[in-house]
Order: C-alpha cells, then structure tokens, then sequence
C-alpha cells in the first residue's frame, strides 16, 4: 500500500475489467476497492459484514431483498451518493449505462459474498486484486 495520496480516477485507468476491484488502500482490517460496472451483477448476501458503496461517477442500482419473503426493491445511486447494504441482506448491484464505484468491505471478502445465485460468465469471484 502507498504512503502517498492515491487519485481514484488515475487507479480506474489502470485496468478495464468489469465488476473486477482492485485494492487502493487498506483501513485498518477493511479493503477499499475501486471497480467499473456495467449491466447486472449476482444476487448475492455476505453474512457477517455491511458493505459500503460510494459512486464516483455514473449511476449505481442495488436491487435489495429486504423486506416480506419474495419481495424486492431498487435503490438508485447517482455520482456522489453512498450507500451501506446492511449484513445478512440478498443485494445485486447493476448499472445499465456504467459506472464507477467504491467499496468497502473486510479484506478478505469475497467479492460474491458468503452465498450467491449462479454466477454468470461475465463475473469473477476474488478477494480483490492489487492496484498495478
């Protein structure tokens, strides 16, 4: 990790992959992730943490299943909008022009959570990948 200021958008240039964070910094035991997206992700809960979510630029949905059994719900995030999907709660981000994001969640964690639905082609689970 650096002792340096790291700018977001110079670390977003430095790879194209989608729903793919790389590690920019670390706070004490929690990775701080920046990814690009674009399309839908997979429905997926992390059972022991919240998982934080910050929009750079673009817009972020999370459709959230958190309420009566089979109901679902959007949350709609512009660029400069926050968001905390709270432990234990089925979510699945999507963005249908694109997006740029942070997250922060325990290092470690995989990206695909404790349990998830099929995981299409296009998605790969990892821990996060180190910033190059």
């Amino acid at each position: 990790m650096s002792n340096e200021p790291i700018s977001l958008q110079a670390a977003l240039k430095t790879f194209d992959e989608l729903w793919s964070p790389r590690i920019v910094a670390r706070i004490n035991d929690y990775d701080v992730r920046v990814t690009k997206v674009a399309g839908d992700y997979v429905w997926h809960v992390h059972e022991n943490t919240d998982e934080f979510f910050l929009v750079i630029d673009g817009e972020l949905g999370i459709g959230l299943r958190d309420g009566e059994p089979g109901e679902e719900r959007d949350v709609i995030l512009p660029a400069g909008s926050a968001f905390v999907v709270p432990k234990g709660v089925y979510h699945k981000p999507f963005s249908d022009g694109g997006a740029s994001i942070v997250v922060i969640e325990p290092a470690g964690q995989p990206t695909t959570g404790d349990r998830h639905e099929d995981i299409p082609d296009h998605i790969r689970t990892h821990t996060g990948l180190e910033l190059t």
